[in-house]
C-alpha cells in the first residue's frame, strides 16, 4: 500500500537554480504528491524566494504549503504576511518557531512555535491546515526529553493539524515518540520525515547541526566506502527503503521527502518501493 506523499525544496538563490528546481519539481509532480513544501531561512532572510516559489508551485497546479517561522517578527508582520498567503490561495502552513540570523538577538512578540500556531488560529480560523515540526530523538535545544513532548503538546493544544517529523534513521524512535504522544492525548497524525542518503559528508553536517542521530553501524559503514560515491548512495537506498517499508507495514500516516532540491534519490526510494506513478 502507497501512502500519502509531499516533497519538501529551499529557495533557490540564482536564476540557474530556479530552472533545475523547476524541472526537478514537474519529475516530482508525477508522483502526484499531496503537497509541496518550501522552507524559509532564518529570520525571514528568504521571505521573497518562499513566497516566490510558493507562487509558482501553485500555478504549476500543485498544492503548496508555505513555511512560516515568527521568531523576530511581530504580530502586524505575521499578519500581513497570512493574508499574503491567503491571498495567494496557500491552504497549508508549516508553522515554526525559526531561528534568528547570527549576530542578533532574540526579538520579536513570538517566542515559540506555539505562540504562532495560536496567534494563526485566533486571526484566521480553519483557513489554514497548520503543520509543526516534531523531533522523534529530541530538539538539539531541548532542557529533556519530557520537556521537548511538553513543547510538542503545546503546539497540538494551541491549533496543529499534523506533524512532520525531523529525519531520522530509527524508526522505533519514531514509533516511541508517537506511543508518548498519545499517551498525553495527543491524535494528530505524525508524518515521518525522510532523507535520502547521497553524501556522507552532507549527512553528517547535516545531521550533527539539527540533532538527527546517525546509529552508529550506519556511520560506520558510510566511513568505510570513502568517497566512493556510487556505494554510498546504493547503501543510502538500500537503509531508506527498509525504513520506510518498516514505516508503511506499522500504519504511518504518509511519508515527507527532504528532497535537498533533487529528484533522483527521492524517485529512487519510490521505485524501489514500487510506488512510482
Amino acid at each position: 500500500m502507497r501512502l500519502p506523499l509531499s516533497f519538501e525544496f529551499f529557495p533557490t538563490k540564482t536564476p540557474e537554480g530556479a530552472v533545475k528546481l523547476r524541472a526537478v519539481r514537474q519529475q516530482l509532480y508525477a508522483q502526484k504528491p499531496e503537497f509541496c513544501s518550501v522552507t524559509y531561512g532564518a529570520g525571514g532572510s528568504t521571505h521573497e524566494g518562499t513566497f516566490g516559489a510558493v507562487r509558482e508551485i501553485l500555478g504549476e497546479g500543485m498544492a503548496a504549503a508555505c513555511h512560516f517561522s515568527c521568531i523576530g517578527a511581530t504580530r502586524s508582520t505575521v499578519r500581513a504576511q497570512l493574508a499574503e498567503l491567503k491571498a495567494m490561495g496557500v491552504k497549508r502552513l508549516v508553522a515554526l518557531r525559526g531561528d534568528l540570523p547570527s549576530g542578533y538577538g532574540l526579538g520579536g512578540e513570538f517566542h515559540y512555535a506555539s505562540d504562532l500556531v495560536g496567534f494563526i488560529r485566533e486571526e484566521t480560523g480553519r483557513d489554514f491546515h497548520i503543520e509543526v515540526a516534531c523531533y522523534p530523538e529530541v530538539h538539539p535545544q531541548a532542557r529533556s526529553p519530557e520537556a521537548d513532548l511538553q513543547a510538542y503538546a503545546a503546539k497540538v493544544r494551541a491549533g496543529a493539524d499534523s506533524a512532520i517529523t525531523q529525519y531520522f534513521f530509527s524508526a522505533e524512535a519514531y514509533w516511541r515518540f508517537v506511543e508518548e504522544s498519545q499517551a498525553l492525548g495527543l491524535s494528530i497524525p505524525v508524518v515521518p520525515g525522510i532523507m535520502p542518503i547521497t553524501s556522507s559528508t552532507q549527512l553528517m553536517r547535516f545531521s550533527d547541526a539539527c540533532g538527527a542521530e546517525i546509529p552508529r553501524w550506519i556511520r560506520l559503514r558510510l566511513q568505510a566506502f570513502g568517497d566512493d560515491t556510487a556505494s554510498i548512495r546504493a547503501f543510502g537506498l538500500d537503509v531508506v527503503a527498509d525504513l520506510c517499508e518498516r514505516l508503511c507495514t506499522g500504519g504511518a500516516p504518509g511519508l515527507h521527502f527532504y528532497t535537498m532540491n533533487q529528484s533522483t534519490a527521492t524517485l529512487g526510494l519510490l521505485e524501489r518501493l514500487g510506488w512510482t506513478e
